[in-house]
């Protein structure tokens, strides 16, 4: 079974070369290699939100297997979707799902669950693909898409995965998918995105989950990131910084409507 890929062409060019390319402009000279629990990387198109994935990416030590933790945009499919079986490709070659450890997190507990339904449109884990296959390498993944929950079903699904990782021997590196405030005034966006990101900072997924429901912060990942940061957690993770934050208004020139982007590593 091979997902084509659904936003090539769109979201990122559809040329190999082009692709090189634009991933290589965004791609930092010199850079500190942290060795990482997790990512916290955008998904908008490469031209608004590529250069804080690429950056972000380059800055971990990466692993051979990885988790993607994505957003649900289209509402289809189980809470916590995961595609379990076969190859995802793009337009660098065929990535591998990573078939064993897939099947360990559906082992493993209740609130994941095998579906292919939610990721049929979905953007926010392919866009990740081109860059961590550009900067990583060969490697294996499991897609799972995450809709949104309760802090008590993000602190199950976040054990059911972390439970799975445990059994095998080799290091994982978890990525959580999710751009920050949508189309706000740039000013307010950064504000709202700024309070959310100090959440994110203390590891604080509850706290996260409070000041984005109080503060009304249109962070459509926040459901991934809350998984992440509790898999992390259990992983031994103690801190996180922000690589690179922007706006969308730093490539449109439009400030009066913005969408936020953060990379973050956890360690």
């Amino acid at each position: 079974m091979v997902r084509k890929p659904v936003v090539s062409g769109q979201f990122y060019p559809q040329s190999p070369e082009d692709l090189k390319n634009i991933i290589e402009s965004f791609k930092p000279k010199e850079t500190t290699k942290i060795s990482a629990k997790g990512i916290i990387l955008p998904h908008a198109g490469y031209v608004y939100s590529g250069k804080v994935a690429t950056v972000t990416t380059a800055r971990v030590l990466f692993k051979k297997r990885v988790i993607i933790l994505g957003t649900n945009h289209s509402g289809l499919g189980e809470k916590f979707s995961l595609y379990s079986k076969g190859k995802w490709e793009i337009p660098l070659g065929e990535i591998d799902i990573d078939e064993d450890l897939a099947l360990k997190i559906l082992s493993a507990g209740e609130y994941v669950k095998e579906d292919i339904l939610a990721h049929k449109f979905e953007h926010s884990i392919e866009v990740e693909l081109p860059i961590l296959r550009y900067l990583g390498g060969e490697f294996r993944f499991v897609p799972i898409v995450c809709s949104y929950g309760s802090l008590e079903e993000y602190r199950k699904v976040g054990l059911q995965i972390y439970e799975a990782i445990k059994e095998i021997k080799e290091e994982v590196l978890l990525v959580a998918s999710s751009d920050m405030t949508h189309y706000e005034p740039e000013a307010k966006a950064r504000k709202k995105d700024r309070s959310a990101i100090e959440a994110i900072l203390n590891l604080d997924e509850e706290d996260l989950l409070r000041r984005v429901e109080r503060e009304n912060i249109s962070m459509c990942g926040v459901s991934p990131v809350c998984v992440l940061l509790v898999c992390s957690k259990l992983l031994g993770a103690k801190k996180a910084q922000v690589v690179l934050y922007q706006t969308s208004g730093e490539s449109s020139g439009d400030y009066t409507s913005v969408v936020g982007y953060v990379g973050v590593v956890i360690s």
